[in-house]
């Protein structure tokens, strides 16, 4: 195909690609995989994914119920980017 041809399927997969960004059609990252949930550092900064049946490592904590995160940017990944939870399951500022 000529590359004059071309440029219209250019153009529309382009506005295509666009339309879905701006209505919030686009693509979102899940914290972990689906058989997995987040937990979170106690007393410290980081998170990671625990497979479903299996308990956090010492050290970890699974998030409060309702507020953990599902997908990267969600509220709750947002809410906790600075917060932890402390030995006794309190939520406490990451330590600097």
């Amino acid at each position: 195909m000529p590359q004059h041809r071309a440029l219209p399927y250019v153009v529309l997969t382009g506005a295509v690609a666009a339309a879905l960004l701006l209505t919030g059609c686009g693509y979102q990252e899940r914290v972990c995989l689906s058989d997995h949930y987040p937990v979170l550092a106690v007393n410290n900064s980081g998170g990671d994914c625990v497979p479903d049946g299996e308990n956090p490592g010492e050290g970890w904590a699974r998030y409060p119920e309702g507020m953990e995160p599902r997908y990267v940017g969600d509220k709750w990944d947002r809410y906790w980017s600075d917060k932890t939870l402390d030995g006794k399951g309190r939520v406490v500022p990451q330590p600097g």
